[in-house]
């Protein structure tokens, strides 16, 4: 594969990077806070590929490329398939993580270095994250819980019970290393949305705890008092 060839693939690859960086598609594989080093990354490639390409256009005005028996050297033209994948990430948003991948997993729960938990955000009900309520319900007994009317938002998976699980995958870095927070649902007012829909859940504390058959770590459960659907947010990784 040429160096001119060779050029034109980043230059495609760059673009690429930088268009899922600026419409929010790279959130399908990176966590948030690397937006801006993928804008640099992918403004790199970009001018290193324009600065190839000129200098090989160049290039090719000036000199001959013969092998001196009037003959034009050919590349192989089976490089110019790499472009494909480049094209995919072009044209393509793959689907983020949901519920297949959350049933395959484990839930990802570690006990808190500081055991003391702040107070949950102002607001009735109060906005929270479903490892920061996990973590509260299992670690502190939901002592920062009681009392409260808490919101979360995930999609929904299947539990080992076959009762719907409200869930949401956690991002070390990126997607390859995505582990789903899973938190039952109590109570008498029953999710009946399909898996993988997204739901928005008003509930308080509940004191059941669960075991992950996958992987043996406990599961919180949260007592239902209302849900609704909502659309799957531009965010969907915690």
């Amino acid at each position: 594969m040429s160096r001119l060839s060779q050029a034109v693939v980043m230059l495609l690859f760059g673009g690429a990077i930088i268009r899922a960086t600026v419409t929010d598609m790279f959130l399908r594989y990176v966590k948030e806070g690397l937006r801006p080093f993928l804008l640099v990354a992918g403004a790199l490639l970009v001018a290193t590929a324009i600065m190839t390409i000129w200098y090989e256009l160049r290039t090719a005005t000036t000199h001959q490329h013969d092998d001196g028996h009037g003959h034009a050297h050919h590349e192989p033209k089976v490089g110019w398939l790499l472009i494909l994948p480049v094209l995919g990430l072009l044209l393509i948003a793959p689907p983020a993580l949901g519920a297949y991948s959350a049933g395959q997993a484990g839930t990802v729960l570690a006990a808190p270095a500081d055991s003391d938990y702040p107070p949950l955000p102002p607001g009735d009900p109060a906005p929270i994250s479903l490892l920061d309520y996990a973590s509260r319900a299992v670690f502190d007994g939901g002592k920062s819980l009681t009392g409260r009317t808490v919101r979360m938002s995930g999609f929904v998976t299947t539990g080992p019970d076959g009762r719907p699980m409200l869930a949401r995958i956690v991002l070390t870095c990126c997607a390859a290393d995505g582990r789903p927070i899973k938190v039952g649902l109590d109570g008498d007012t029953t999710v009946d949305a399909a898996p993988d829909s997204w739901v928005q859940v008003d509930g308080v504390y509940s004191s059941r705890i669960g075991k992950d058959p996958v992987n043996k770590a406990d599961v919180a459960y949260v007592q239902v008092k209302s849900w609704q659907e909502i659309t799957e947010p531009k965010q969907p990784y915690d």
